[in-house]
């Protein structure tokens, strides 16, 4: 809520009978100061739409079931590799822990697999073109995609590759 404090300071006319008869009105204005507060309540932001993530691990438990993760983001400002590191999610097998590119789009490391929300990502870069031709339309490169465009919502579902499958 935004305030805002005025102060005025009104003017009004002595009556002419209590002004010296010389025709000078002498101290004519006759001030009285007095405040005035205003408030608006101005509207709250917008709400940014959100993308919620599930992450499903690589290899089942032994019980036959994949671990899963979740978390969730303000749409179109992040990459996946991003969301995934800041949130402890595991990206990288082995190899790729080591010899990543930093995100670089050069490695092949980060490579998941969007079971579902594929629309709500960015299509895929020149780089995931050169680098994923031969691999399935649903694998990205976490490094080249980006979840959401400012303005769509919803659900993304990840499942992190195997190493041995790349």
């Amino acid at each position: 809520m935004a305030s805002l404090s005025l102060s005025f300071t009104p003017m009004s006319l002595r009556p002419p009978e209590l002004s010296s008869g010389n025709g000078n009105y002498g101290n004519i204005l006759r001030k009285k100061p007095f405040s005035v507060s205003v408030a608006a309540n101005s509207p709250a932001p917008p709400e940014k739409p959100e993308i919620e993530l599930e992450f499903i691990g690589p290899k089942a438990e032994s019980d036959g079931s994949y671990p899963l993760e979740t978390a969730k983001e303000i749409s179109g400002e992040k990459l996946l590799r991003n969301i995934m590191l800041d949130n402890k999610i595991e990206l990288y097998a082995t190899y790729g822990k080591v010899m990543n590119c930093g995100g670089g789009g050069s490695c092949g490391t980060c490579i998941v697999e969007i079971i579902d929300g594929k629309d709500l990502l960015n299509e895929r870069t020149n780089t995931e073109l050169r680098y994923l031709k031969k691999k399935p339309e649903s694998w990205r490169l976490a490094c080249q995609t980006i979840v959401g465009n400012k303005e769509n919502s919803g659900k993304v579902v990840v499942q992190r590759i195997p190493q041995w499958k790349k």
